[in-house]
């Protein structure tokens, strides 16, 4: 079936990296839900922390959207499944406009998105200490890609009203259709190299509120949501079958707490729909494990939260028993680190944890990788054949230690900056733990294959806890 996407939409871009596009972002949902529209919202790249600003903003789930791993159909389709119903759809880029998997070509990029979505751009600039260089800057980004409709800047960290006004004059070849002033006291946490996970806790709601208010008397809202109907005289077409959902046949555990949170929203919808029944449990606060077929313990912090995870002695035992029946697990990252035997923490902690994979985690002060990579399994596993490949990111800040020969690696890493190739990954009876974010649009027979797995489990009632 081909849809057309007809819904008003805008990206959210920036010159780079640190501008100011989630802090623009969280307020521009907040002031456009405040006219009573529906916004849908989206992250492109495959960033997990942007997108939970997103959430508490808009009240509803934000999707990534990432050229590299899902490719152009994956996220066209996403986009148009999600974005059913809503009024507008905001799409917040990742880095520059023009920064992706690539220093040569636009893969990966918001460029590529833009493109593929037929979306204007809205470019964010870190305007502080400038002046008339604010032209240039809009005439290098407007002219650089023909193919890419940059419509206007949103100048960030303003000195006062009259600072917006002269870059209003300077910019000549893109309106100024607003910014946001220096407000120190309102700026978001930050873990890492990014944001923080914006629970309640770490970001109030009167801290959303602030950007909204912002963005309502600095910025021309009656323009940009103007700009982003535009895009609905263009309407590119996209192929969007309606996902086809299987009957239920098995249950999931997906591990889901302050620890564990990194997932992809897609991910979980294509276990779902290749008939999955997913049930949330928190290795924190649970005392028991779920009754389940299978379990997908994704990333997070699990370093921010050792001491509670360790504490929760019943839950790590039970994992460890679950995983020695030959019970389907399926982690990532922080998911991976919770299954080892021990977790180091920066301070010299020194904490247990499950003991699945005989090895010891300790974090470090710096970032140990991130980066795009391909993923071949090295032998049959409950993802698939040997040889299976598929796509993902790594990002993380903790090495690995193996305390025994006896646990094979899954998979043959390729990164995609150097094309430099890794073992990667640990495989034991039904249990594959690895450091990598895998998206499965890269590769839909992965999902299935694991539903399978748990489903032949469920079939023999096997490892019902």
């Amino acid at each position: 079936m081909r849809d057309r996407i007809d819904i008003p939409r805008l990206v959210v871009a920036g010159t780079a990296s640190g501008v100011g596009k989630t802090t623009f972002t969280v307020g521009l949902i907040r002031a456009l839900r405040s006219r009573g529209l529906k916004v849908a919202v989206f992250k492109c790249g495959p960033d997990y922390l942007d997108p939970t600003y997103h959430a508490r903003a808009a009240g509803s789930i934000s999707h990534n959207l990432d050229g590299w791993m899902m490719g152009r159909e994956a996220v066209l389709g996403t986009f148009v499944r999600a974005a059913t119903g809503a009024d507008l759809a905001i799409i917040e880029g990742v880095m520059g406009l023009f920064d992706g998997a690539s220093a040569t070509d636009e893969s990966g990029s918001t460029a590529e998105i833009a493109k593929w979505l037929d979306a204007p751009v809205l470019l964010v600039v870190d305007a502080s200490g400038m002046a008339r260089s604010v032209g240039a800057v809009a005439r290098g980004f407007a002219d650089f890609d023909p193919g890419v409709h940059v419509a206007g800047l949103i100048c960030n960290r303003l000195g006062g009203k009259s600072h917006l006004k002269l870059l209003r004059d300077a910019s000549e070849r893109l309106p100024v259709l607003g910014g946001l002033p220096k407000n120190e006291s309102a700026s978001f946490p930050e873990r890492h190299l990014g944001l923080r996970t914006a629970d309640e806790r770490s970001v109030p709601e009167a801290l959303l509120a602030t950007w909204g208010e912002l963005v309502g008397d600095w910025c021309e809202l009656d323009a940009i949501i103007a700009l982003a109907g535009e895009s609905c005289s263009r309407e590119p077409e996209a192929n969007a079958p309606p996902p086809h959902r299987r009957a239920t046949n098995c249950t999931i555990g997906v591990a889901f707490d302050e620890a564990f949170h990194f997932y992809y929203e897609d991910n979980l919808t294509r276990l779902e729909n290749a008939g999955a029944r997913l049930i949330r449990f928190s290795p924190i606060h649970d005392a028991e494990l779920p009754m389940v077929d299978g379990l997908y313990l994704g990333g997070g912090y699990p370093e921010a939260h050792a001491a509670e995870l360790a504490a929760n002695a019943s839950m790590r035992n039970q994992i460890a028993a679950f995983a020695a029946a030959d019970g389907v697990v399926y982690a990532e990252c922080g998911g991976l680190m919770y299954l080892c035997l021990e977790l180091r923490t920066l301070d010299g902690g020194v904490y247990p944890m499950c003991g699945v994979v005989s090895a010891r985690t300790q974090m470090c002060d710096r970032l140990q990788a991130l980066g795009y990579v391909e993923v071949q399994t090295r032998r049959d596993s409950i993802l698939g054949a040997a040889g299976l490949e598929f796509r993902g990111h790594q990002f993380r800040y903790s090495t690995i230690e193996m305390l025994s020969n006896e646990i094979e690696p899954a998979f043959t890493l390729r990164r995609r900056r150097d094309g430099l190739e890794l073992e990667e990954g640990f495989q034991a009876r039904n249990t594959i733990a690895s450091y990598v974010h895998a998206h499965w649009a890269s590769n839909p027979a992965v999902a299935h294959t694991l539903v399978e797995a748990c489903t032949r489990a469920a079939a023999g009632k096997k490892f019902r806890s």
